[in-house]
C-alpha cells in the first residue's frame, strides 16, 4: 500500500442554515490520482477549501504525513506542500511565465531581481514536464492550455506533495487534455498525490486510481476506479438511475422558421442554413471554427457585413441583441458567469431583466408581476435555492444554468441558441437540461445547439452543421452523423 499523505476524518462544515459537509472522510496517497466526483452542490468546493485552509471545519480531523494539523490556513497549507489549480486561472497576463511562477517569492541578487536564475529554474521545471514554453513569454500570449501548464509549474515550484486540480480540463480541447494527462502521469511518477475534480466521467476512468463520491454534502463511497462503471458512478452521485443518456426525438420537425443566407463578417464567411420548427440543430467544429461567432451574428451581438436572416418569411434587421430579443431569438451564452448572469443580483432580477416590458407599466416595474414571473420559472426549472432573492453567484453551476434558461423562457423566444449548454455542470443537471430541451422543441420552439462534446451533439441533434475556419462545410442528418464524418468535415 502506498503511503498516505493527507487524511480527512469525519469532517463537518456548517454555515448559517446549511450543512455543506456532513461527516466526510477522505485520504490521498503518494503517487495516486484520487478523483472526487459529485453533482453541483455536493460539497466538493467546500472540501477543497478545507484542505487549502480557506475554511475551518466545524468538526473533524485533518492529518498530514501522519501528524494532526490543528489550525490550517492558506499559508500553512502551502508550507505543508499543498497546491491547487482552480478552474478559473489565477495568472497575471502582463507578466512573463517566470514572473508569474515566482510572484511573491522572487529570486534576488542583492536588491535586484535575478531574472536569469528565475528563467533558468522555470525552464528546468517546464522541461521536466516534457513541454515547451518560453519562460520569458508574457502569459497574455499563451493559449489557455499553456496557461493551465503554467499553473501546474507554479504549484510545482513550491515543492508540492499534494496537487488539487479543480475541473482543469474544462477550457481545453481533446488534444490539450491528452497533453495535460501526460503531465499528470509524470507527477504521479514523482510521488505527488493528486486530487482530481471533474464532471467528465470519462476522465475519471482514464486517469483515476480511486474515486470518492459525495452527494448533498455527505460521503457516499470510495472505490478503486476499476471496480466502477459509468452507470454505477452516476447511481452513487445522484442516488437514482438516470435511464438513457439522451432523450430521443418523438416527432418530425416542421416547416422552416429561420433562414440564414451568406452571413459574413470578419470571422464567418458566406454561412447559409435553415432551421425548422421543433428541431434541434447542432453545430459542430473544432476550436476556432467560428461556431460562436455565427450565432452571435444571428443574435445581433456581432456586426454583419453581408447576408440576410429571414424568420417566417420576413427579413430581419438585427443590429443589436435588443433586436434579436424583440424578434424572438434568445442566446444562452457559453460563458454564463460573465455574459449570461448578473452574479451579484438575485434570481428574480436575473429571470426578468431580459423581458422587462412584461413586468413594467408606464416604465415602472410592477414588483408583484416580477415576483410572480420569477416564482413561475423557478418552479418550472426546479431551481434549487432558499429563496428567489438569493444571489445568482451563490448558486451551483447547474442551477446558474437553469436561471439563464429561465431568463430566456420568460422572454417567450421561439428560437433558442444554446452555446455549450452543459459545460461545467454535473450529470444529474445535464439530464434535466436535455429533457427540458426536448420538451421545448416538442412545444414548437426551435433550438440551435453548439457543443464540443461529440456524444452530446450526436445524441441531441436532429441535424448537424459542421464548420471549419468560419465556413459551413456540410450538413448531416441524424442518420448520417457519425464522429468520423463530423471530424472529416471539421478538418476539410
Amino acid at each position: 500500500m502506498a503511503e498516505t499523505i493527507l487524511e480527512l476524518k469525519h469532517i463537518t462544515k456548517k454555515f448559517p442554515g446549511v450543512v455543506a459537509l456532513d461527516d466526510v472522510s477522505l485520504d490521498i496517497k503518494k503517487g495516486e490520482v484520487h478523483t472526487l466526483v459529485g453533482e453541483n452542490g455536493a460539497g466538493k468546493s467546500t472540501l477543497i477549501k478545507i484542505i487549502t485552509g480557506a475554511h475551518k471545519p466545524t468538526s473533524g480531523e485533518f492529518w498530514f504525513e501522519g501528524k494532526q494539523v490543528e489550525n490550517n490556513s492558506p499559508s500553512y497549507a502551502k508550507q505543508l506542500g499543498i497546491g491547487v489549480i482552480y478552474q478559473e486561472l489565477n495568472l497575471m497576463p502582463q507578466l512573463t511565465v517566470a514572473e508569474n511562477i515566482f510572484y511573491g517569492k522572487e529570486l534576488k541578487k542583492g536588491i535586484f531581481l535575478d531574472k536569469k536564475e528565475m528563467n533558468r529554474r522555470c525552464e528546468e521545471i517546464i522541461c521536466d514536464l516534457g513541454v515547451k514554453i518560453d519562460p520569458q513569454m508574457k502569459v497574455s500570449r499563451l493559449s489557455i492550455a499553456e496557461q493551465q501548464i503554467v499553473e501546474i509549474v507554479k504549484a510545482l515550484s513550491e515543492d508540492i506533495k499534494i496537487l488539487i486540480m479543480d475541473e482543469p480540463s474544462a477550457p481545453l480541447t481533446n488534444s490539450e487534455i491528452d497533453k495535460m494527462f501526460e503531465i499528470v502521469k509524470k507527477l504521479k511518477q514523482k510521488g505527488v498525490g493528486i486530487l482530481y475534480i471533474s464532471h467528465r466521467l470519462e476522465e475519471v476512468f482514464e486517469i483515476g486510481d480511486r474515486a470518492t463520491v459525495l452527494r448533498d454534502g455527505k460521503y457516499i463511497v470510495t472505490l478503486p476506479v476499476e471496480e466502477l462503471d459509468k452507470q454505477s458512478m452516476i447511481r452513487y452521485m445522484v442516488g437514482r438511475e438516470l435511464g438513457q443518456d439522451y432523450p430521443g426525438p418523438s416527432s418530425e420537425p416542421g416547416e422552416c422558421i429561420l433562414k440564414v443566407e451568406n452571413l459574413t463578417n470578419h470571422r464567418i464567411k458566406n454561412c447559409s442554413f435553415e432551421l425548422r420548427k421543433g428541431e434541434i440543430l447542432g453545430i459542430a467544429g473544432l476550436v476556432g471554427a467560428g461556431r460562436t461567432e455565427l450565432v452571435r451574428a444571428i443574435f445581433g451581438a456581432d456586426p454583419v457585413t453581408k447576408g440576410t436572416v429571414t424568420k417566417n418569411g420576413r427579413k430581419l434587421q438585427i443590429k443589436s441583441p435588443r433586436d434579436g430579443i424583440s424578434n424572438g431569438i434568445g442566446l444562452i451564452t457559453e460563458d454564463r458567469k460573465n455574459q449570461g448572469l448578473l452574479l451579484n443580483k438575485p434570481i428574480d432580477y436575473n429571470t426578468t431583466y431580459a423581458s422587462m416590458d412584461k413586468v413594467c407599466r408606464a416604465g415602472v416595474i410592477d414588483f408583484k408581476k416580477e415576483k410572480e414571473m420569477a416564482e413561475k420559472y423557478m418552479k418550472a426549472m426546479d431551481i434549487k435555492a432558499y429563496d428567489k432573492s438569493q444571489k445568482a453567484g451563490t448558486l451551483s453551476g447547474g442551477n446558474q444554468q437553469k436561471v439563464v434558461l429561465a431568463k430566456w423562457l420568460a422572454t417567450d423566444s421561439d428560437i433558442l441558441i444554446f452555446d455549450e449548454p452543459t459545460r461545467g455542470i454535473d450529470v444529474g443537471a445535464k439530464a434535466e437540461i436535455y429533457l427540458l430541451m426536448r420538451e421545448l422543441v416538442e412545444s414548437g420552439k426551435s433550438i440551435i445547439m453548439i457543443s464540443s462534446e461529440m456524444p452530446e451533439l450526436l445524441g441531441m441533434s436532429d441535424r448537424i452543421l459542421v464548420m471549419h475556419e468560419g465556413q459551413i462545410k456540410g450538413t448531416l442528418s441524424r442518420e448520417e452523423a457519425t464522429q468520423e464524418q463530423i471530424l472529416y468535415l471539421a478538418t476539410l
